[in-house]
């Protein structure tokens, strides 16, 4: 985005809804890796939770996208023990990724801020997609300048 600020797309299972969250850099970092299957030398923060839960016999059972107010989503880590924690959702999604949980996401918060997407129009977000796999910032550079 021309702001740099990266933005996590969760699709709707079985819907046509789409739930924009911007993040920030660290995050979608950890995101991508995760996504990547990218395994650094030493645990970053979310591969040092999910060490920890492992450690202490907890598992993560969901994420749970909870609120949205005045712009700004809220989640919960879900364990199996039933104890919920409050994090932001882009460290709450990292953290599932790592740990193959699922996200779940208040029908509040995809009413308020869900994006619909008709399935006929699902071909062109995933042109979108692969342009945001293939964009880097080079590219917008060379067209200011042109």
């Amino acid at each position: 985005m021309p702001s740099n600020q990266p933005i996590v797309l969760l699709r709707e299972s079985g819907g046509e809804r789409y739930l924009p969250i911007w993040i920030g850099a660290v995050e979608a970092t950890a995101i991508a890796f995760a996504q990547q299957g990218v395994v650094p030398p030493r645990p970053l923060t979310h591969d040092l939770i999910k060490d920890l839960l492992a450690a202490t016999g907890h598992k993560l059972n969901e994420v749970q996208i909870t609120e949205v107010k005045d712009g700004i989503f809220y989640a919960s880590l879900v364990l199996g023990d039933g104890v919920s924690v409050s994090a932001r959702p882009s460290d709450s999604i990292a953290l599932a990724l790592r740990t193959g949980s699922r996200i779940v996401c208040a029908d509040a918060v995809l009413e308020e801020a869900g994006l619909t997407v008709p399935d006929e129009q699902e071909d062109e977000v995933e042109k979108f997609r692969e342009f945001l796999d293939n964009i880097n910032p080079e590219d917008f550079d060379a067209q200011q300048e042109s």
